[in-house]
Formats: structure tokens, C-alpha cells, sequence
């Protein structure tokens, strides 16, 4: 029996009532199973003896005390129990909020186990939060103290003492005289000197040292991510197989088509080096005898779009369609015109789809892609609705792919038959989500930028100093640039609670009216119609509107090469990712670029360079403007984002239902991550059908206790 197999109903463990049973299924937990993999966030070491006197913010006072007095704090309703103790270091007061019952237990001259957070306040040693137990007259028969002790979270009415007992029961009802069955081949337990799984469940709730407890993590990390990896390895090679015989591979390899090397010449720039690889590798993969499946992630303006064009072509070439879809109207539109800009005058025939072409239009494009008569097919979700019909789709390209979910992904592939797949990113995917999410594709990193490119330069400004911000601004403007205003809200009626927010509408009227007078301004956000936004962004590409005001529908596709400031007022409120995507709007032409992000607290640089943030601002605010401040590469900003949000918000990953770990961490556990991958790839490619003895577990757990979604990215 594996440990996932356990469905009994959590009604079925000892000491669940109908109010804890209520209470478990609100948190989530409704099987045995469920209550047994609800792992600890934390543990309590209460072995180790921490007197009064000894205690640190960062741990816990545990130690065995006297109550030498009781005394009372408040009035009335608010009146509080406040109990003076003693150990053999220092005396202290436990303060009883909602406790007053403790008057009868803890009478002067009585002897208890404490184990708490403490605090110096008042001019004595303090705590509110604290556990206690009973000293035996023979000064031991602790129950909790003594031990190491689980510290899980909690929702609801839960408390730590009932999940404790309950977690106890359940390891007693259903593990220690059941055979659970390990899930690691046996090889690689033995090499990795991995516990059994009964041992590694009970440890990872019970652990006899904090030495068994590490041995427990090791264990059942490396499972968690040996299983995500066996899934991802199998996703490849079903695909591969369901590919057999759908076209033979072309000796071309990796060399570049006649099309290719024709736009190519017809360039004002050479190419990077990051790009040529790129494409090296993707033609690669296209002359292949299965369908690409590659993800080509690089920095804002590093020219992945000209990759794509120069994949397009190379379908074209052969006789296919290609699609390319991005998740804007305004990020599409402006992709298809660089298509023709670019792929016309090459014989190329690009069409453009979205959801606002005319309905007389949309019949007459319709009925060209089904008969052929367009190459390259450039739109939104528009591309895979209903009616849509290609005569030869063989390459999809998906711009911006973590703003497509994986329903919508799916459904342009359909539309051709097995056709190569390119999913591109702005947003460097880190490694270890690259390994996860993404493990089965191959990664193109452009790493390096266009030559002529200077760095944006980045500036922290309060919003004390916007005069400062905008008298800047002023000079850059005088000298024939542009620039953009981002705010987080577009108008008043967005309800946030913070009256003090600042929004696009009313910032647009006080900027053309009041700041900046003598230059255009126009005002861009979600709610104005698709035409008009084409009308405000083209007369901004021309140097018509000088000013762009605007929330961050600018974050990604805006191309205009002579806006040199970017200045997003409310920083804070910006994810990190948002952050970068629209510094990167500017720094797109020879001039030097600048970015001011300001926030709405006062800030003042230390004697080492560091900024120091008063008032309101939460860590993660600090940290996000520090991380922007301090970096312009966007992997190390991807990296950054990955450890402030966690895996389970970046790049589409809720949507697809992985990495709903239990006790692994992609970012912190990256080389139990990389271990379970070499291994899990290796035993699919020795082994796919996982029939050899030792491999028989693993085919097993995946039919009887299946421990993630399928998903098909």
C-alpha cells in the first residue's frame, strides 16, 4: 500500500469528531493521506534547554520554571491574568490573554515546562504566546518537552495541539503496523541512503533528532521531484511517440534556409551571437523527426521576435503556415506589422486575426488561411476560435506565453497536425522552473543585447521628490525625447482602500495640464477601445504625443525607440517582473534611457550605499525596488522574483496545475531537483515503459497513487 492510497476518510482517525472533521475538510484535508502529507512548515526543537535568561528573538525560551507570584493587568472585560515565574536565570511574566483559567493551574510553588516566544518589555522579560505542561513530581513524564515537535500551518480554527494528536493517531491507526511501501527504486534509496517511506512520514511529523528529521526532508523531497520529473520525461516521449512517422527529418539540420539567409541580408544590423544560436537550434529541432517543443526566453529588446520570423520562414519555406499569437491586440498588432515590414518584401503573405476585424473581413481572411493563401497568420486568442481552419499549420509561436493558459495552448495545436511549437518569453524562466514546468522542452536563452544599447539607468524617487523626477523629464522632453507615466489604477472609481494612490485618468489631466503644458500627452489603458488605441499608439511612435500616460497595458510590445523615461509612480505596487518588462519600453534606441521608480514612502541612502526605507512599506516592496535598482539582467531578476513570490505565481504555473509540493522547493532544493531529474530522464530512456524489476514501482504508484494532475502544456 503506498502512502497516497490511504483515502480512508479523515472521519475514520481516532479523536475526529464531527466539529474537527468540519474543521479539517474547510483546511482541505478530507482522507487520511491528506492529514498525514499536510507537512510541517517548521519544527520546535524542545531538547534543547534555553532558560530565561538565554532566550533570542529568533528562538524560543524552553525551560522548566517556578510561579512564585500572580497579578493582574486591566479592567473589566479586558481584565488579564499576568504570572511571574522563575528559572534558575531570570524571572519573567507570562501574560494570559484569554487565558484567565490558568489562575487555578498556576498557583505559587507549582512547577511547569514553558517553552515560548519571549520579549523584553516594561523592564522585564515577557511572553503571550507559550505552551506548558505540567512538571512531574519526579521532575520528568513530559509528554511534549524533551522532544521535537512539529509547527504546521494553520487555517481556520485548527490549532497546533490538535493537529499534532490527530497527525499521531493517524501514524499509529494507518502507518507503524501497515506496510507502506517504499517508492523510490531501490537502488537509488540504497545509493542516496534515503529512509523507508514509513520511517521518512513519521520522522517528517515526529523526528527522533533534528539528524533523522534532515534524513526525512532528503527522502521525501527527492520523491516529490523524482515523480514531477518521471511525468515530464514521460510527456516527451509520448509526444515524440505520437509524432512516429508524421515526417521524415531533413538533412538540413541546423543550417539556415535560403529565406532565412535572404532576410537576414536584408538587415541594417548583424545578428547576436545569442540570436544565430537560437536559430541554429531551432532549425534544428524543426528538421527533426518529432515536433519542436522549445521555449526561447531573453531580455526585453534582446530580438527574439526576429527569431521567430526567421522560424516562420523556414515553415514557409517548406510549405507550411505558421501562427503567431500574443496575448494583446496591441502586442499583435504591432508584431504584424513588423511582419510585413520585414517578411513582405520576401514574397511572405501575413495576414492579421483578432477578435475586432469585421465580420466581412474575418470571412475573406477565414477562408484564405483554410485554402492556403496565407504564410504567416499574426493575432490573439482570435487565431484558435471556432470556424478558424489552416490548410498546412505546421509552426505555432506564442509570444508571452505565461499570459496563455494551458486550455488555449492546446487548442491552436490542434489546429494543425502536430506542428512544431515555439514558446517565447520576456520573462527569463529560472532554471529550476525551467526543470520543472517547462523540463520537457528545450531552452534558447538570448542572453546578449543588440550593439548600440545602453543600460537603462534606474532611480528611487519618493513621491516627495517628484518635482525633481518631473523637472528631469522636462529637459529630456525639451531635447526632442519621450517619455511614458505608468500608474497602477486607471481611474478614481477603482475602490483600493488607499485614497492616497494616484491613477492614470486624473494624472493624465494634471500632467498635460499643470507639469507639462508646452508637450502632447495621451492617456492608454484597458478600457479604451482597441481603434483608438492603435490611433493614440501610433501617433506616440511617430513623435506626435510626446507623453505617454498609462497603466501597465504598456508592459510588453511597446516599441519606440526615442522615449528615453520611463517613471512608474507607486513602484511598489508592481511586481517585479511588471517592473522590468516596463523599464525595458525604454533603452530601445541610442540614447541614453532612464527609469525613475517612485514610491510613496520617504527613503535616504545609508553610509554604504543602501537604502533605508521608512513608514509603511512592506519587506517585500523594499525588496522588489532594491532588487530593480540594483540589477538590469533579467535572469537574475527572474531568479530574485522566483524567491519573493514562489514558484506557484510565476509563469503560469497555477494554471497548470504542477508543482502543488509538499515539502520541496525548486529554488531552495536545486540539487535534489537536478539529482531526481538525471535520475528519473535516465530510467525513462533505459527503461520507458518502466518494466524491469526495480522500475515496476514506479509504473505502480503512478497507476494506483498518482501524485500530481496531468497536464499537456
Amino acid at each position: 500500500m503506498f502512502l497516497g492510497s490511504i483515502s480512508r476518510p479523515i472521519a475514520s482517525i481516532r479523536g475526529v469528531g464531527s466539529k474537527a472533521e468540519a474543521m479539517l475538510q474547510k483546511a482541505g484535508i478530507t482522507t487520511v493521506a491528506g492529514l498525514l502529507r499536510r507537512y510541517p512548515r517548521d519544527w520546535e526543537d524542545r531538547n534543547q534547554y534555553v532558560p530565561l535568561a538565554r532566550f533570542s528573538l529568533n528562538s524560543r525560551a524552553c525551560t522548566t520554571v517556578t510561579v512564585i507570584d500572580q497579578q493582574w493587568i486591566g479592567f473589566g472585560r479586558m481584565r488579564t491574568l499576568k504570572l511571574i515565574v522563575r528559572d534558575e536565570t531570570a524571572k519573567a511574566a507570562l501574560l494570559c490573554f484569554k487565558q484567565n483559567f490558568l489562575e487555578k493551574k498556576f498557583v505559587p510553588g507549582s512547577r511547569w515546562f514553558i517553552s515560548g516566544k519571549f520579549y523584553h518589555k516594561n523592564g522585564e522579560i515577557q511572553s503571550s504566546a507559550f505552551d506548558y505542561e505540567a512538571l512531574g513530581g519526579d521532575g520528568g513524564g513530559s509528554k511534549s518537552f524533551g522532544k521535537i515537535l512539529p509547527v504546521y500551518p494553520l487555517s481556520g480554527d485548527l490549532t497546533q495541539k490538535m493537529l499534532r494528536k490527530l497527525v499521531e493517531n493517524a501514524l499509529e491507526q494507518f502507518v507503524n503496523g501497515e506496510t507502506v511501501e517504499d517508492e523510490i527504486p531501490g537502488s537509488i534509496a540504497a545509493r542516496e541512503g534515503f529512509l523507508s517511506k514509513r520511517d521518512a512520514i513519521r520522522a517528517i511529523h515526529f523526528p527522533l533528532s533534528m539528524e533523522e528529521l534532515e534524513k526525512a526532508r532528503r527522502s521525501l523531497i527527492y520523491t516529490e521531484f523524482f515523480y514531477l520529473e518521471i511525468m515530464i520525461g514521460k510527456r516527451a516521449l509520448e509526444r515524440k511517440g505520437a509524432a512516429a512517422d508524421v515526417r521524415p527529418s531533413s538533412a538540413a539540420g541546423g543550417t539556415l534556409s535560403a529565406l532565412q539567409q535572404r532576410l537576414i541580408e536584408r538587415l541594417s544590423f548583424e545578428l547576436t551571437r545569442g540570436q544565430r544560436e537560437a536559430i541554429t537550434e531551432i532549425n534544428a529541432d524543426m528538421s527533426g523527426p518529432y515536433p519542436m517543443a522549445r521555449l526561447l526566453q531573453g531580455d526585453v529588446g534582446s530580438g527574439k521576435t526576429l527569431v521567430a520570423f526567421l522560424a516562420c520562414l523556414k515553415t514557409i519555406e517548406e510549405g507550411g503556415q505558421a501562427v503567431l499569437m500574443a496575448p494583446t491586440e496591441l502586442l499583435a498588432r504591432q508584431h504584424a506589422e513588423n511582419a510585413a515590414r520585414l517578411l513582405e518584401p520576401l514574397g511572405v503573405r501575413p495576414a492579421f486575426l483578432t477578435g475586432n476585424v469585421s465580420s466581412q473581413g474575418r470571412r475573406e481572411l477565414l477562408k484564405r488561411l483554410a485554402g492556403g493563401e496565407v504564410d504567416l497568420a499574426v493575432g490573439t486568442h482570435a487565431l484558435f476560435s471556432a470556424g478558424v481552419e489552416y490548410r498546412a499549420l505546421n509552426l505555432v509561436v506564442v509570444d508571452e506565453q505565461h499570459r496563455f493558459g494551458v486550455t488555449q495552448r492546446s487548442r491552436i495545436m490542434a489546429k494543425g497536425r502536430m506542428p512544431d511549437l515555439l514558446m517565447m518569453s520576456a520573462t527569463p524562466i529560472p532554471r529550476s522552473l525551467a526543470f520543472t514546468v517547462f523540463g520537457d522542452l528545450e531552452v534558447s536563452s538570448i542572453r546578449d543585447m543588440p550593439p548600440g544599447r545602453k543600460p537603462v539607468k534606474t532611480h528611487l524617487a519618493s513621491q516627495s521628490s517628484e518635482k525633481r523626477v518631473y523637472d528631469f523629464v522636462r529637459r529630456e522632453l525639451a531635447a526632442g525625447r519621450q517619455a511614458y507615466f505608468v500608474y497602477p489604477l486607471i481611474g478614481d472609481d477603482e475602490n483600493t482602500g488607499d485614497s492616497g494612490l494616484k491613477n492614470a485618468v486624473s494624472m493624465a489631466e494634471r500632467l498635460a495640464a499643470e507639469i507639462f503644458p508646452e508637450f502632447s500627452t495621451a492617456l492608454l489603458h484597458s478600457r479604451v477601445d482597441e481603434e483608438e488605441k492603435r490611433r493614440i499608439m501610433e501617433s506616440f511612435r511617430r513623435g506626435e504625443t510626446r507623453i505617454l500616460v498609462a497603466t501597465s497595458v504598456v508592459e510588453v510590445g511597446v516599441d519606440v525607440p526615442n522615449a528615453s523615461c520611463m517613471v512608474i509612480e507607486h513602484a511598489e505596487r508592481f511586481g517585479l517582473s511588471a517592473l522590468h518588462q516596463l523599464r525595458g519600453r525604454v533603452g530601445r534606441g541610442s540614447e541614453q534611457a532612464y527609469c525613475f521608480l517612485m514610491y510613496s514612502e520617504q527613503a535616504k541612502h545609508g553610509n554604504e550605499g543602501q537604502l533605508n526605507f521608512r513608514g509603511s512599506l512592506t519587506e517585500e516592496g523594499k525588496q522588489r525596488l532594491r532588487v530593480m535598482l540594483e540589477n538590469s539582467d533579467g535572469f537574475v531578476i527572474a531568479e530574485e522574483d522566483l524567491k519573493l513570490r514562489g514558484p506557484g505565481q510565476i509563469a503560469g504555473i497555477e494554471q497548470s496545475g504542477y508543482l502543488k509540493l509538499g515539502l520541496a522547493d525548486p529554488v531552495r532544493d536545486i540539487r535534489e531537483l537536478i539529482k531526481a531529474r538525471e535520475d528519473a530522464f535516465a530510467i525513462l530512456q533505459q527503461d520507458p515503459g518502466l518494466l524491469l524489476p526495480d522500475h515496476r514501482v514506479i509504473s505502480r504508484l503512478m497507476e494506483e497513487a498518482p501524485p500530481f494532475e496531468e497536464v499537456n502544456l
